[in-house]
């Protein structure tokens, strides 16, 4: 089949290179010409752990190509697949879809035969609904299903999750979407991969009340973590222990500096957003929010009480190990470093940093904030060392040479990565998350 997917950011690169990798015919289309340029020459724009192979044996194979002329990229495809950026809008929290009707016009207007168009890209109910309109609005005599199919995709991980999904949720109100889609994810059906198929609007909340369940787990287990400090109890077993209950799962129960990311933060104000507009208020998801978005200020401070408090703390110095939200990704959105810095500042803390792939993306975020080439360049003369992120190159740090380097041996554990029985052996001063 030839596949068009129109946006080539996270989503629409990985999805792109793994439907090429299946033995589709694709072309990623980007109006960014820079984007274009730099994929041509084989130069990533995001970080994924993969990506760059997968897009240059696709690319030699024939089967992946890239444009920036929409009309050239959708002619004859077959699926035409939006999967561009819906951030929350300013001022109000709902997903900003500017960008996709945008898209949606262009592809009534240049449309060359029948195609299924597939919303990929993140979009609160209703979205197709609108899609379609807009697209039947342009007069074409082409015939057009829309059909919502939410990407399920972690970072760091997204190839893996997209050639051994979960499930993939397709959300068609045809027999011509559904046996289009059908026809897409056919490799995936040999695999024996879960398919449901459902109305568009419930694929639509599919997606949003997925990652709303995810960031409540992710809260809940971080005020746990919080009683646990005061009760003397370890949120590490506590998470085991229900997380051994399979009604509830072990994934999403590790006690850190709060979520960030491009999608929990954006999926669950636009939830909220589009909760209220139905008057079906979403009091958990409000609740949610609301505590992730004090936590991350919470664990700056959290650093300040390990340099002393605000007074002893003014004029020493932080070394951030970790600027990404997460692992194997250069992705700043709502990290909550960004919060642990500022709060740091703020409190007269100078602060240097390291991040092995987030450094560019973090440097006018924060722009006072000393970027180092390595984690010991960071720690050099620190007062206090902090993980952020837990990336594998902090798992073994050389703490013999830390405590040589830095003014005092204090470390801050805002991701439990040590033992703190090991880290009194060695030591220092520790401080982690949750194990009063």
């Amino acid at each position: 089949m030839k596949i068009a997917m129109v946006g080539s950011g996270y989503v629409g690169l990985v999805s792109g290179a793994c439907f090429a990798d299946f033995g589709h015919d694709v072309v990623c289309i980007d109006k960014d010409q820079g984007k274009i340029d730099r994929l041509h020459a084989g130069i990533m724009p995001i970080y994924e752990p993969g990506l760059d192979a997968l897009v240059e044996s696709n690319v030699k194979a024939g089967r992946l190509s890239f444009t920036t002329d929409l009309g050239e990229g959708i002619a004859g495809a077959d699926a035409i697949f939006i999967a561009v950026g819906t951030p929350s809008r300013r001022g109000d929290g709902h997903a900003d879809l500017t960008f996709v009707y945008e898209v949606a016009r262009e592809v009534g207007e240049k449309l060359s035969g029948d195609a299924v168009v597939v919303t990929k890209s993140t979009v609160p109910v209703g979205t197709g609904d609108e899609v379609e309109r807009i697209i039947r609005e342009t007069g074409t005599a082409h015939k057009v299903a829309v059909v919502s199919n939410p990407e399920f995709l972690r970072e760091g991980a997204a190839i893996g999750d997209f050639k051994r999904p979960d499930r993939i949720v397709i959300g068609a109100e045809d027999d011509f979407g559904r046996e289009v889609m059908r026809e897409v994810y056919r490799p995936l059906f040999l695999n024996e991969s879960p398919i449901l198929f459902t109305s568009r609007r419930t694929s639509e909340l599919i997606k949003y009340a997925a990652n709303a369940f995810l960031a409540t787990k992710i809260t809940f287990i971080n005020e746990m973590a919080d009683l646990c400090e005061k009760v003397g109890a370890n949120v590490q077993d506590v998470s085991r222990g229900i997380g051994m209950d399979n009604r509830i799962g072990s994934k999403f129960l590790h006690a850190g500096p709060g979520y960030g990311g491009s999608c929990f933060p954006k999926d669950t104000l636009a939830l909220l957003k589009t909760a209220e507009d139905y008057d079906s208020p979403t009091r958990i998801v409000e609740a949610v929010v609301k505590v992730n978005d004090t936590r991350k200020r919470a664990m700056g401070r959290k650093v300040v009480d390990a340099l002393g408090g605000l007074e002893e703390a003014r004029g020493k110095k932080a070394a951030l190990l970790g600027l990404t939200f997460k692992p194997n990704t250069d992705d700043m959105r709502d990290s909550p470093a960004i919060a642990v810095a500022q709060t740091l500042m703020d409190a007269g803390v100078a602060v240097a940093a390291y991040d092995p792939e987030g450094m560019e993306q973090a440097r006018p975020l924060l722009p006072k904030v000393t970027m180092c080439g390595n984690p010991y360049e960071a720690i050099e003369g620190a007062d206090v060392v902090v993980i952020v992120t837990e990336w594998d190159a902090f798992r073994a740090l050389d703490f013999r040479r830390i405590k040589q380097i830095a003014k005092a041996p204090v470390l801050v554990d805002l991701r439990n990565i040590y033992k703190p029985e090991d880290m009194r052996a060695a030591g220092f001063t520790y401080v982690s998350v949750g194990r009063g």
